[in-house]
């Protein structure tokens, strides 16, 4: 293993229930980079990351993670070792505040000093989340609540963010700005993994692309390549 991987799934398979939807992947995320994950629904995009963050137990295969075998290890234990997933839907808790959903990222930050370090950090980043700090998070904009799951994700300081669908059901012009963040994220020095349904948008962001279909990686390779390929482009990733 190389010293810049950081992350490495090595035959991964998993299910729901009696229905594989990944069947033996081999994936790999170098640190400092954006590595995106694209297929059609139902191609396994989602399952990959709750099986490298330990919400759905691998059936075969390893997660490794700086080199540690990760697979078996609890979902908090991996999210405590850097790996912090940002799921789909954003899943803000209705009740809370903006602040209050912010400090649940830091949940295993035990200095209280570094905790407001990290909340000014993420105020400092996403400004109108300052000033909303004392709103119910579940009543932001869907912009604004896709900022607050970002933030919370940063609040827990992430060697690696596992990054699902954050573009889902925004306006047009603020999946731009939502892409803009991911890429700002990334140049402050923040490793993704990312799956997103506007594939077009995704390779324009990445560094390199995998392409999954019924649970199986059919294509891979260097983002600006596979999005320069209209053959690629038509057959996996839509017109």
């Amino acid at each position: 293993m190389t010293s810049d991987l950081i992350l490495k799934l090595e035959g991964i398979a998993s299910a729901y229930g009696k229905i594989d939807a990944v069947k033996g992947i081999d994936l790999e995320v170098k640190r400092g980079q954006i590595v995106t994950l694209l297929g059609a629904n139902g191609a396994g995009k989602t399952t990959t990351l709750k099986t490298i963050s330990g919400l759905v137990r691998a059936k075969a295969g390893r997660v490794l993670f700086e080199g540690q075998d990760i697979t078996a290890m609890a979902a908090h234990e991996i999210a405590r070792a850097g790996v912090v997933h940002v799921p789909e839907g954003r899943h803000v808790l209705r009740g809370l505040s903006v602040r209050e959903n912010l400090e649940l990222g830091a949940f295993t930050v035990k200095d209280a000093a570094l905790r407001k370090e990290r909340l000014d950090q993420v105020f400092a980043q996403f400004p109108i989340l300052k000033t909303r700090a004392n709103s119910d998070g579940s009543l932001l904009s869907g912009g604004e609540q896709q900022m607050l799951a970002i933030g919370r994700a940063l609040m827990h300081g992430p060697k690696i963010v596992l990054l699902d669908e954050p573009s889902m059901g925004l306006a047009p012009k603020l999946v731009l700005e939502t892409m803009r963040i991911v890429k700002r994220l990334n140049e402050a020095g923040t490793t993704i993994l990312l799956v997103e349904q506007n594939a077009r948008l995704a390779l324009r962001l990445a560094h390199y692309g995998y392409v999954l279909e019924s649970g199986v990686i059919r294509l891979e390779g260097e983002a600006s390549q596979l999005s320069a390929d209209p053959s690629i482009v038509q057959a996996y990733l839509g017109s």
